[in-house]
Parts: C-alpha cells; sequence; structure tokens
C-alpha cells in the first residue's frame, strides 16, 4: 500500500491513502476507470455514471470531491471519506480533492495539466467512444521535440503525432494539422486528454482521414491566447519557429493547401487570429468551442470583421474550409460563437458549422476533431 503526504507551504494537511489493493470487492457492473492508478479500486463508476469516491483522510476536517459541482464527503469511524456524485456525462473530466479548504489531486487517480495546475482526471466510458478506443490497427507515435523560441529566448516543447508507416516510407511527404489546447492547458493537452493519436489512428485504418502530421505546440505565450499581445506573440511564434522547425525536421508538404489549424476554446481564438490573417499559410481552420470574448475582446473582433470585409474575396480564394463547433448552450463559449457566426452571415462568409452534446469539456473535443480530420487534405 502506498501512503501520499500533501504538503502546502510547509504544513502538512494529511495523510491521503488510495484505495489502490485494499480488500473492498468491486461489484461486478461497476467500472473502474482506466484514469485510476494501477491498482486502484477507487473512484468507481456505477451503471447509471453515477461515480463513488472513497479516499482515507483520518487528520482531515473536511473532504471535497470538485468535479465541476462540488460534493461534500462524509467521513467514517475508520478516517474513509465517501461520496457519490450525481450521473456525471461521457468522456474525460477533471476532477480535485478539496481537503480542509485546499486543492490537491487525488492520488488514486492519473494527473493531467489543466486548470493551469495539475489536476485529477477521469474518463466515463460509453457506448459512442468507440473511436478513440485503442484497436488492432497500425499506430502511430507521438514525438516530444525540444525547439529554441525566438520569440521567448527560451527552449520550448511541442508533441508530434507521426501516422503510421511514417519511418517505413521515407521517401513519403505529409500534410500537417497544426493543433492548439484551451486556456489552463499546455501542449500535452491533445496529447493526453485529447487522444489525439488514437482517434487518427483509427480514422486512418478506415481510410476515412488522410494519413497526416499533428503538430501540438504549447500556445501559452506573451501572456496567453485572449488578450492582443498573447495573440501576436503566437501568431509570430507559429511562423518563425514552429513551422520552420516541423518543415526542417519532419517530411512535410509545404503549401497552404497542405497545412491545417485548429484549436479549441482559447486554442479557438489563436486559430482566428493567427489562422484569418494568414490564409496564405493554413488552408483550412477549425474553431472548436471558440469565439470572440463579448465585450473584452470586441476591438479584435471588430478588427478582423473589418479585415474579412476588405479580402473576403481573397480569403474565401485561399481557405478550403472554415470550420467551425461549439457543445450545446451549456458551452461557456456557446453565445460568443453564435454572435461571431452571426457577423459571418453578415459578411457572407462560407464556413461549415457542427453542433455535439456537450459543455466546454474534453468529450465535445474530442468529437470535434474525429469529424474534422476526415475533411482535411482532400
Amino acid at each position: 500500500m502506498k501512503f501520499f503526504i500533501t504538503i502546502v507551504c510547509g504544513i502538512v494537511l494529511s495523510v491521503l491513502i488510495p484505495f489502490a489493493g485494499m480488500s473492498q470487492a468491486v461489484k461486478s457492473d461497476n467500472i473502474i476507470p482506466e484514469t485510476n492508478m494501477r491498482g486502484g479500486k477507487y473512484p468507481q463508476i456505477l451503471p447509471n455514471h453515477h461515480v463513488v469516491f472513497r479516499i482515507k483522510a483520518p487528520d482531515a476536517k473536511k473532504v471535497q470531491i470538485d468535479l465541476g459541482k462540488k460534493y461534500d464527503m462524509v467521513k467514517e469511524g475508520d478516517g474513509t471519506w465517501t461520496t457519490t456524485t450525481d450521473s456525471i456525462s461521457e468522456g474525460f473530466h477533471y476532477y480535485s480533492l478539496i481537503v480542509d479548504g485546499v486543492t490537491v489531486a487525488d492520488p488514486a487517480s492519473e494527473s493531467f495539466y489543466g486548470m493551469s495546475r495539475m489536476a485529477s482526471g477521469i474518463e466515463i466510458p460509453f457506448a459512442g467512444g468507440d473511436y478513440y478506443a485503442l484497436k488492432n490497427v497500425p499506430h502511430g507515435d507521438i514525438r516530444i521535440k525540444n525547439y529554441y523560441s525566438t520569440i521567448t529566448k527560451s527552449w520550448r516543447k511541442v508533441f508530434i503525432y507521426t501516422p503510421p508507416g511514417y519511418d517505413v516510407n521515407t521517401a513519403k511527404k505529409y500534410p500537417v494539422l497544426y493543433i492548439l489546447h484551451g486556456g489552463g492547458e499546455d501542449e500535452r493537452g491533445w496529447a493526453q486528454q485529447g487522444k489525439t493519436d488514437v482517434i487518427l489512428d483509427n480514422l486512418i485504418a478506415q481510410k476515412k482521414a488522410k494519413p497526416m502530421l499533428i503538430v501540438m505546440p504549447d500556445a501559452n505565450i506573451g501572456g496567453g491566447g485572449f488578450g492582443e499581445d498573447g495573440l501576436k506573440a503566437f501568431a509570430n511564434e507559429m511562423k518563425q519557429n514552429i513551422i520552420p522547425f516541423i518543415e526542417k525536421n519532419y517530411r512535410t508538404l509545404n503549401t497552404s493547401n497542405n497545412r491545417a489549424l485548429a484549436g479549441l476554446s482559447m486554442g479557438g481564438i489563436n486559430t482566428l487570429y493567427t489562422g484569418v490573417y494568414n490564409t496564405n499559410l493554413f488552408g483550412y481552420l477549425g474553431v472548436f468551442s471558440s469565439g470572440w470574448i463579448a465585450p473584452s475582446q470586441k476591438d479584435l473582433a471588430n478588427a478582423q470583421y473589418d479585415y474579412l470585409q476588405k479580402n473576403r474575396a481573397m480569403v474565401e480564394k485561399n481557405l478550403k474550409l472554415l470550420w467551425v463547433s461549439t457543445g450545446m448552450k451549456e458551452d461557456i463559449a456557446y453565445n460568443n460563437c453564435k454572435t461571431m457566426l452571426a457577423k459571418f452571415d453578415e459578411l457572407k462568409i462560407k464556413y461549415t458549422y457542427s453542433e455535439y452534446p456537450g459543455g466546454h469539456t474534453w468529450p465535445v473535443w474530442r468529437n470535434n476533431l474525429y469529424n474534422f480530420a476526415p475533411l482535411l487534405f482532400k
């Protein structure tokens, strides 16, 4: 049994003992999430997608689970805290423990970088998740590379998906999708939470998508992707560093018709800024759960609408596809997206729109990639 001690500012909060290897039986119809640490019995998913959490923190005074909604845990006589959540929707969700007011990761689950910190994650399986299930098909690789940024004057990291067979046929060149994470995440998001490699492996095996490279950079630069400084900095990073690095070190087809740019949430705003102003570089754009934020980005939005009005013919000639998607009304970007699309309609900008049931969450964005990738490089 492993004991985990959480220490914040030098203060021992509690000994948190995950229920890995403990004797509690798992009911045959309960599910152990793939995100649990190896051998971990909790959390458990009930058939109705309610989730049971158990954690041992005998010295704690109050423990909660934060899964978007906070759930109070009940302490038992042996120092074990338990709770059962409401029904949780399909796919991947971040969650945290709150122990005596301090937010920490659950030692019983894998951790992921999200919400600008390491957080626990739980994977809720569902019948429609077959497209991101590991299967007996040829698999590509996720490669991690360091490159030097002339913008930040520092070394930065990029994740790169290479399709099956990339190292076999060394004469073949590939189109490239550059895909961006959301706010509070980094280059790991699409590779880990997004299951990009598995989604593309399955699509390629079914001949639904062309073999392609997928580049997953860190868009946190120049203050982030919400202010103009951050947007400009990332656009320059793409043009001056990321694209040249990829095209120097990988076998790529180096034309706009063989480059795509997409992103979720903050990454969608980066896509609007970098992509719309550079359709000579990107022939395909994907904007997932995004749109200019009102009212804080009003000036940025109006500047882009003015640009589109003056350059509509050129943009439409260059762009093969502008694909915009959101979750449903519970997606926090839904209204911003609809406002942007209304302006596109007014300007007669061509786009393709898609909705997928869900909020501002990874289940929606995985499905966005699944539906966007087959449309590329036709």
